[in-house]
Formats: structure tokens, sequence, C-alpha cells
């Protein structure tokens, strides 16, 4: 009996599987430790959450920083995870010469519900291991935002962040690196 290991690529590799036109313009994947992965389908609170949460960060953050939302980051090697939202660094060309890298990201944002336990385990350990600050989940399925923070690699070599903190959907949260910017969480989440 043989073992068949599955194909591991580097960003150079994916990248050029796009480059190929191995991907339809319409694929929604993303290369998550050397996989390429389908993203899952977005469904109506989803949708209504993103647009929300996007109208509300854009009034805050407006010049302070960039906004993202669905785009790409580097986490070198292996991985090109494609967040909800993303609350990155100014720069000047507003990354057309490269996508955001970990040193880059100031805020990683997953909108989830169907996706919830992955964004938890795997996207959460990714993160954590590019040693990205902040990373928050708006919890679709229990109407709270998780906000993680202070990145650590345990004695097994597992990653995680050492703080995390569960916000209401009638309260209130700063932004990380931003004291002065509040999120009305009441202005985010459906009723």
């Amino acid at each position: 009996m043989s073992l068949t290991t599955a194909k591991r690529f580097t960003i150079a590799e994916y990248h050029r599987l796009a480059e190929l036109g191995f991907f339809d313009e319409n694929d929604r994947v993303e290369l998550i430790k050397g996989e390429i992965m389908q993203m899952a389908a977005k469904g109506t609170p989803h949708s209504v959450c993103s647009t929300r949460l996007y109208r509300e960060l854009f009034k805050l953050v407006v010049e302070e920083a960039i906004l993202r939302g669905q785009e790409p980051i580097i986490i070198p090697d292996d991985s090109e995870p494609e967040p909800d939202l993303v609350i990155v660094r100014n720069r000047p060309d507003d990354y057309l010469e490269a996508h955001p890298s970990p040193s880059d990201v100031l805020l990683v944002i997953e909108i989830s519900n169907s996706t919830l336990k992955y964004d938890q385990d795997v996207k959460l350990s990714i993160y954590a291991e590019a040693g990205i600050s902040d990373y928050w989940i708006f919890n679709l399925v229990d109407k709270h935002l998780e906000s993680y923070s202070e990145p650590y690699k345990d004695l097994q070599g597992k990653f995680g962040y050492r703080r995390k903190l569960i916000f209401l959907q009638n309260e209130s949260v700063t932004l990380p690196y931003f004291p002065a910017l509040v999120l009305d969480l009441s202005k985010v989440f459906s009723g």
C-alpha cells in the first residue's frame, strides 16, 4: 500500500497557476498552508454584516490606514488568505507592488457563520504564526465579536492568541492602533 501526499504550493507557484488561467475569474479560492482552498459561498447575513462593517470602518479609518475587502495578504511562504476585511498601514503605492505582508497588517477581520470553526482554528493559527497582532471574528452564529490579540507559540509548536475578548452586539470596541476610533457594533450586526 502506498500513501500519497497532496501537492503543496508556494505563493509563487500559486500566482503562476493564476497567470496560466488555471482558475476561472469567478473562482473563490485562497492558498492556505500550501493548499488551494475553495472559499465558502456568502449567505445574506454574511453579506449584510460585511456591507455594514465596511461602511462603519470606512467612516472611522478615513485617511488613517487602508481598508481592504476580500483582498489577499501574503504570509510567507505558503499562504495567501483573503480575509473579509483587513486594515493595513498606509503606503504611497496602495500596495500596487505587492499585497500586504504581516508587518503591514493592523487588523484582520473574518465574518463567520458556516466557516466559524475553520476561522477559529485554521485561520487563527495562520494569523498568529505570522505575528499578526490583532484578529477579529464577527461570529454570526452567536452574534458577537471575538477579539484576539497577543500571538504566541506554545511548547508543542502550536500558534494561538493569549487574549480573547467577547464584545456583544450592543457594545462598542476600540480599533487596535487607533485608541480614538470606536466601532459601535449595533451598527454592524443585523437585528
